[in-house]
């Protein structure tokens, strides 16, 4: 076996519930695809389901309620299929819809009391909110506390936990925080407290007899692209339940898938590039299925440092 195999089982089923849309890779589009070639049955609900991401000209479609949710969830359940090992949640744009997902989350939890609840409390970035701020007492109050892996954005995790992040001191406070919030894993996928080169995430488990705080640098790529937090929180729950004993090597394997995935992306717009063409949106979309060998036995290309 492959040292990215994952064993034959019927025990890796994931709920996914975030966005989606029909072209490009962003929410259940960027989250599915991986997890199922690291080896786990994926079932998307999606929030949202619009033609494509917000990047380009037009972007419309539908918008699930809470009452879309429930009829969806309760199908699941009076069929006997409801029965999962994780619960994936990223972008929601509703509170009603939020809460509803709040009581998916326990529901889950009261039949498998070890499912893994991985949330992405996607809200915003670089000082924006991108979703109604009443959104963020319900993660504050409701969510976080039921999460077992929490992967907010340095600009989320200052929301959550009202610690503004200025240096690694300021992060060990946040990250501590969100521990006592009732997370045993906390990522913060990326941070501004690299460089103009580098991005710096963090990761800090309270797993275990020895708590365990790691730093990585990440290069960063000239070009910005959708869909890769979505990536990162699939691959995350992914290469964390393989390794559930390994965090540094799981956080190197979850990086090294992306920085191949993003170097593959930069690669075919600078062909484009070169050919005189304009770069659109739609060239920018994660060449996903291009990089399915490297999703699933990523090549180490980064360290993580145990601090």
């Amino acid at each position: 076996m492959e040292d990215g195999a994952f064993e034959d089982s019927d025990c890796r089923r994931v709920l996914s519930i975030q966005s989606h849309v029909v072209h490009g890779y962003v929410g259940n589009k960027s989250a599915t695809f991986p997890l199922q070639v690291l080896g786990f049955d994926v079932d998307p609900i999606n929030s949202v389901q619009f033609c494509n991401h917000t990047e380009y000209a037009v972007c419309q479609g539908q918008v699930l309620d809470s009452d879309d949710l429930e009829v969806l969830y309760s199908g699941l359940k009076k069929n006997g299929i409801a029965n999962y090992s994780h619960l994936l949640t990223g972008y929601i744009g509703s509170k009603s819809f939020l809460m509803a997902v709040k009581d998916i989350i326990l529901d889950l939890k009261k039949t498998n009391p070890k499912l893994v609840y991985v949330c992405d409390p996607v809200m915003g970035d670089n000082g924006h909110l991108y979703v109604p701020e009443d959104l963020l007492s319900v993660y504050k109050e409701h969510i976080v506390p039921n999460a077992d892996v929490v992967i907010p954005n340095q600009f989320e995790a200052e929301l959550l936990t009202d610690v503004k992040i200025t240096d690694m001191d300021s992060a060990r406070v946040a990250m501590k925080k969100l521990h006592d919030m009732g997370a045993k894993l906390v990522v913060i996928s990326s941070s501004d407290l690299g460089s103009d080169e580098t991005l710096i995430g963090l990761a800090s488990s309270s797993i275990g007899a020895k708590p365990v705080f790691l730093r990585i640098d990440i290069p960063r790529f000239p070009i910005e692209l959708t869909g890769t937090g979505d990536l990162f929180a699939a691959t995350l729950l992914a290469w964390t339940h393989r390794h559930p004993d390994d965090l540094k090597l799981a956080i190197e394997k979850v990086v090294a898938t992306m920085q191949h995935v993003l170097r593959r992306t930069l690669s075919y717009t600078e062909q484009i590039s070169k050919a005189g063409k304009p770069i659109t949106a739609a060239d920018k979309e994660l060449r996903l299925i291009q990089s399915r060998k490297d999703i699933e036995n990523p090549k180490l290309c980064v360290t993580a440092v145990d601090l």
